[in-house]
């Protein structure tokens, strides 16, 4: 065999790590531009509170500060996972960034849940006068931002299902691009995208929360009302908080997702009569892809182009080492 024949082969085999989601460059212009209108909103809340005099006004104004901070994490998860994508010190890609930043996310809303009782609590031991008109008003407003924000962000991560289409790489990976067809992967979805959603989410319920208290409270009296929705929306949140921690969390942790079947149908195209898997490890490098490292136990002679053959209709195996050891 001939240098340039060599060179040839070598850059045949030869293949880049980048597991990034297939909607990652539309997430990540979502997100920013649910920022913007966060800060748009958050400023023309300050200023018009600090101008007449409204505290209420000033005081979600900072509340959306917090928000747009929360949401800046997912915004910045995006633009380095890009950037770093080819960036060869990541074994495996930047694929799961986004599932750290989701992690963090959910922490940020547990605070956030754990600050909303809190305050409610003490709101609902030490009764204060309420500017129903005003509060109402501010919470209308908040609705319409969140639902906005909302709105942008619908359609990306655990919210749409791609289609797949790869391609093969003669060595002994394979790669591929885009999610997979079914539904039954939905748990590898875009943990980033999903907690700037709940973050928008949980800011629009306890809009709504505040909204059906403060009109109750005005028609009767009911100044406790407030503060116990308030409560309800925290344990709300705190549940939501928990499901994103778990499912970034088990990600960054490479555990397989309970009802995950992707294990399940490698061992089903790969074992017959003369194969058999030894060892199998599964996780996740990316929203919808997957890493697999297979060992088969063979009475063949067969190489691991031959199972990763078989393993080709899998989609989101998007990096395949096959190992294959003859039996005695």
């Amino acid at each position: 065999m001939n240098a340039g024949t060599g060179r040839a082969e070598m850059n045949a085999l030869e293949h880049d790590h980048i597991f990034l989601g297939a909607d990652h460059a539309v997430n990540e212009r979502r997100i920013w531009l649910v920022i913007a209108l966060t800060a748009v909103m958050m400023v023309a809340e300050i200023v018009a509170g600090t101008a007449y005099g409204s505290m209420a006004l000033v005081a979600d104004g900072w509340h959306m500060s917090t928000h747009a901070s929360a949401l800046l994490i997912s915004a910045l998860a995006y633009l380095f996972a890009r950037r770093q994508a080819r960036n060869p010190r990541f074994t495996f890609g930047t694929g799961k960034l986004g599932d750290l930043a989701g992690f963090a996310s959910a922490i940020i809303l547990a605070l956030i849940a754990l600050l909303m009782a809190w305050e409610s609590w003490l709101r609902l031991a030490n009764p204060v006068p309420i500017g129903f008109a005003q509060a109402i008003a501010v919470a209308v407003i908040g609705l319409a931002v969140n639902l906005a924000s909302a709105w942008l962000l619908a359609g990306g991560g655990h919210h749409a299902h791609g289609h797949a289409h790869h391609h093969h790489d003669p060595g002994d990976h394979i790669h591929e691009h885009g999610h997979h067809a079914h539904d039954h992967h939905a748990k590898s979805g875009d943990n980033n995208i999903r907690a700037a959603y709940l973050h928008v989410v949980a800011d629009a319920m306890t809009s709504v929360l505040a909204i059906a208290a403060l009109t109750l409270g005005s028609l009767y009296g009911w100044l406790w009302l407030d503060p116990i929705m308030g409560i309800v929306g925290g344990l709300v949140i705190a549940n939501w908080s928990w499901s994103l921690m778990k499912s970034s969390g088990g990600v960054l942790l490479d555990v397989v997702p309970q009802g995950e079947t992707l294990p399940a149908e490698i061992r089903e195209a790969i074992e017959t009569e003369e194969d058999r898997i030894t060892d199998l490890h599964v996780w996740q490098v990316g929203p919808g892809h997957h890493a697999a490292i297979v060992a088969v136990l063979t009475s063949e002679q067969r190489d691991p182009a031959f199972y990763k053959d078989r393993l080709s209709a899998l989609s989101e195996l998007s990096h395949v080492t096959v190992e294959v050891t003859r039996a005695a």
